[in-house]
């Protein structure tokens, strides 16, 4: 399953695979897996991916369209 969505907040933060992979604290190869869906995403991940664009889970995987979190 392809995540268009992290490829898409990673790019609208004008940030590269490789910046986002150091933020995550994983490489940059891993974090290429994520993104093209050759490699599942843990829960972890997810997780701090959803912290750091601020959203959702359910945003990221394509369970919803609201970007904004609910509070």
């Amino acid at each position: 399953m392809k995540f268009q969505r992290i490829e898409d907040l990673r790019v609208d933060s004008d940030l590269s695979q490789k910046q986002i992979s150091e933020i995550l604290h994983i490489s940059q190869r891993s974090y290429s897996h994520y993104e093209t869906g050759t490699r599942g995403i843990p829960v972890e991940m997810l997780i701090r991916l959803a912290d750091y664009y601020d959203t959702s889970i359910d945003y990221l995987v394509g369970r919803t369209n609201k970007k904004e979190m609910l509070r």
